[in-house]
C-alpha cells in the first residue's frame, strides 16, 4: 500500500524558565484525491516509553495531539484488517528555556476496499467460529462503531477439497456466521450482507497445503 508520510516541525525559544515536555502535533488524514477521512483511528507507539496515544479524526479528517518529548514513535494506522504500519515520528528532548510550536503531520493514503481475513478459525467441516477468532475481528467491529455510514459485504472462500457444492454452502454458512458474529457486537444487520464463493475465486494453487490455506479465507469487501 502506497503512503505519503509529510511532517513540519519547530521548536523555538520561549523564556529563560519555560520548558515544555509534550509536542502538539495536528494530524491531517486524506486521500490522494485530497479528501479528508473522518472517524479515522491513527496510533502513535513510543519506542521507548512503550505508551500508546490515540486520535481519531474530525470531519476534516483532522485531530490534535499532545506528544511526550524524547521519544520516537511508531506511526499506525486502524484497519479493518491489520493496522497499517505508517512511518516514525521523533519528538526530541528540549532544553530549558524551549518549547514545541505546533507541527503539521499530513497522511495520505488509500484506505483499500477488500480486506482479507485467513486468521479466522471455523471448527472442522462446520461455520462455528472458534473463539480464537474474536480477536482477529475487533478491528472491524471497532471501525463499525465509529464509521456509522460504512457497509461492507463478508465473502466466504474455501480451497477445493471436498465436493464444489458442499463447499459453496460451507462458505455461505462461514460468511453469515461472521455477520452473526458481528450483530452481537452491536452492528446493524443492515449494514452488511454475507456471501458464499465455495471454491470458485481461488488465489493460490490448490495442490499445495500453502495454496489451499490462503484460499480458505474470509474477504470483507467495502460497499
Amino acid at each position: 500500500m502506497k503512503l505519503i508520510y509529510s511532517l513540519c516541525f519547530a521548536v523555538l525559544a520561549f523564556g529563560v524558565n519555560a520548558q515544555a515536555t509534550k509536542a502538539p502535533v495536528k494530524v491531517v488524514v486524506k486521500g490522494f484525491n485530497g479528501k479528508p477521512y473522518p472517524n479515522d483511528k491513527v496510533l502513535f507507539v513510543g519506542q521507548k516509553s512503550k505508551q500508546t496515544l490515540s486520535g481519531v479524526t474530525n470531519q476534516a479528517g483532522q485531530f490534535v495531539i499532545q506528544l511526550p518529548s524524547g521519544d520516537v514513535y511508531d506511526i499506525r494506522i486502524q484497519s479493518i484488517g491489520d493496522e497499517i504500519e505508517y512511518n516514525t515520528l521523533e519528538i526530541p528532548a528540549v532544553k530549558p528555556g524551549e518549547f514545541f510550536e505546533e507541527a503539521e503531520l499530513v497522511i495520505e493514503y488509500d484506505p483499500g476496499t477488500t480486506f482479507s481475513f485467513t486468521n479466522l478459525q471455523f471448527e472442522t467441516a462446520k461455520a462455528d467460529l472458534k473463539a480464537a477468532s474474536y480477536a482477529h475481528l475487533k478491528n472491524l467491529v471497532e471501525i463499525m462503531k465509529r464509521k456509522k455510514d460504512l457497509k461492507i459485504r463478508i465473502d466466504g472462500h474455501t480451497d477445493s477439497d471436498g465436493e464444489e457444492r458442499a463447499n459453496q454452502i460451507l462458505s455461505q454458512q462461514r460468511a453469515e456466521s461472521v455477520r452473526n458474529y458481528l450483530i452481537s457486537q452491536g452492528i446493524d444487520a443492515g449494514r452488511m450482507q454475507a456471501k458464499g464463493y465455495g471454491e470458485s475465486k481461488p488465489v493460490a494453487d490448490n495442490t499445495t497445503p500453502q495454496g489451499k490455506a490462503k484460499n480458505r479465507r474470509t474477504e470483507i469487501s467495502i460497499l
